[in-house]
């Protein structure tokens, strides 16, 4: 069983910048699963945002590549989602997710291959 508990969500202008953290509970296997990041607006469905498998090969949506970054710090058991130059329409509940099996970064990551999701924390751009 992993844990997973988000927090840095928060109310920004257009423009602004946020981190998310993504705090795990397993240490012992945390550094072996891909993290994924996913957001979920109102009336729409949970999106991919961002991975990093165990390698940390990553990969973005294309609506956020060049603005977002993805990272882990095994040691600490977290990941990250750090937003820059943020747009309303990013404005979701952002959560983080953790996958078991082996995740090749040059593939899709979907909402269903994810095995633990954390309680997601909201992030609203204002315009």
């Amino acid at each position: 069983q992993v844990q997973l508990v988000e927090s840095g969500g928060g109310l920004v202008q257009t423009g602004g910048s946020l981190r998310p953290s993504c705090a795990a509970s397993s240490k012992d296997t945390f550094s072996t699963k891909a993290m994924g990041w996913f957001r979920q607006a109102p009336g729409n469905e949970r999106e991919f945002v961002a991975g990093i498998n165990r390698y940390r090969f990553t990969d973005y949506s294309d609506s956020v590549k060049g603005r977002f970054t993805i990272s882990r710090d095994n040691a600490q058991n977290s990941g990250y989602l750090l937003m820059n130059s943020l747009k309303p329409e990013g404005t979701a509940v952002y959560y983080c997710s953790t996958k078991n099996a082996h995740w090749r970064a040059a593939d899709a990551l979907t909402p269903g291959q994810m095995n633990y999701w954390g309680q997601g924390t909201q992030v609203t751009v204002s315009s």
